[in-house]
This record gives C-alpha cells, structure tokens and sequence, in this order.
C-alpha cells in the first residue's frame, strides 16, 4: 500500500475504522457519492445540547474513503455542531497525515456527508420551533 501513497494513519483508519454503523432514528442523517468512482458515504449523528455526541458512518468505496470516514466522524464527535460545519476536505485530509492527490476526493466526499447530516438535523430542529 506505500507505493499508493497511503500514510500509516490511513491504513490504521482503514484497517480498523472508527464508529461504524448506523444510528437508529438520527438527529441527522446524510447520504454523498461520486458516480464517477462509486464511492457512497451515510453519516448519523445524534445531537444534545448542539453538540454531536454520537456519530456513525456507513461507506462503500476505496480504503481512502473508509479512512477519511473514519477520521471525520473522530474529528467532529464532541463538536458543537456549528463548528463541525466547518471542517473541510483539507482538514480531514491533514488528520490522517495526507492522501494522494487522486484520491482527495474521498475527503471531500466525507466532509460533504458530515455536512450533510448537520444541515438534516438543522432543518429537523427548525421543524420542533
């Protein structure tokens, strides 16, 4: 995997992802893929307070996307929800030490879901006021 150009903290967010699986009735819930390469990530978070404090993911794709999941739902647990909007593909894919540059798009597609449950659980709590 080193002539792909995997860090160590990839392969050890692939190998032993973090926070897999799914949350029965979600505060939030998002769904992205890329048609180009197949790639499909699910993230849910359950919110108190507006703080994510507890998320899973569910991912179909390449060991990048398995690890950028991984590593976004370490890096948003225990954030304000706000503040969790804010990461970005470059973040994530500063936490795991890089990716190749082909596959930053698995960052990007991991940080899009985590938005995309944010802004689910945003419209849901607009909905209860």
């Amino acid at each position: 995997m080193a002539q792909i150009g995997y860090s160590k903290k990839v392969m050890k967010h692939f190998m032993n992802p973090r926070n897999v699986g799914t949350i029965e009735n979600p505060d939030g819930y998002g769904k992205v893929g890329n048609p180009v390469c197949g790639d499909l990530m699910e993230i849910f978070i359950r919110v108190k307070d507006n703080i994510i404090t507890d998320i899973k993911f569910k991912t179909f794709g390449c060991g990048s996307a398995i690890a950028t999941s991984s590593m976004v739902t370490e890096m948003a647990k225990g954030m304000n929800v706000s503040e969790a909007l804010k990461i970005t593909r470059k973040d994530v894919a500063d936490e795991l030490d890089g990716l190749p540059p082909h596959k930053m798009h698995c960052s990007n597609l991991a940080a899009d879901a985590l938005h995309e449950a944010i802004k689910d659980y945003k419209k849901k709590e607009g909905k209860k006021t």
